[in-house]
């Protein structure tokens, strides 16, 4: 006690200065800290929510820019396909359309010559009968004589006969 005095302070005094900050103590606790402290845990809950959301949003977008990616690289992919097939299409039509054209070339080479063909042996008929004609005609004018039917017959074959 005598400590106590040495440094002033008074036991009579003391008590109710206690108890006077005891209840400035509770009121600034209750209305002063309490709602200071509940608003400071609400906002450190709302900073760890948002932090916690920042983290899930950089997943998700990680996972969307994944996600994009494939999606990308798969149109890539149908799209080469597709090209592949257009030109194996294109190949294919190509291809039909050059046996139609040979096919309608040889269709023209062969009756061109079938043409030809007739055509010459028309020509050689006109040319065997034009012979026999000129040697029927010949015969009768070194002869002197006019030949018969038969005769101008018998002399026409006799003629395709040699030229034959």
């Amino acid at each position: 006690m005598e400590l106590l005095q040495t440094l002033g302070i008074q036991w009579t005094k003391l008590i109710p200065q206690l108890f006077n900050f005891g209840i400035v103590l509770w009121v600034l606790w209750k209305f002063a800290y309490k709602p200071v402290f509940t608003m400071l845990d609400a906002r450190q809950k709302k900073i760890a929510e948002g932090i916690a959301n920042a983290d899930k949003i950089k997943v998700e977008l990680a996972q969307t820019e994944a996600e994009r990616q494939r999606i990308l690289n798969q149109a890539g992919d149908v799209a080469n396909q597709m090209i592949e097939q257009a030109r194996e299409a294109a190949n294919r039509v190509r291809e039909v359309e050059t046996q139609k054209a040979i096919a309608a070339a040889e269709q023209i080479i062969a009756k061109a010559r079938e043409a030809a063909a007739q055509d010459h042996a028309k020509m050689l008929a006109d040319l065997k009968r034009e012979v026999g004609r000129l040697v029927v005609q010949t015969t009768t004018t070194v002869t002197g004589k006019i030949l018969t039917t038969d005769d101008q017959k018998r002399l026409a074959e006799e003629t395709q006969k040699q030229l034959s």
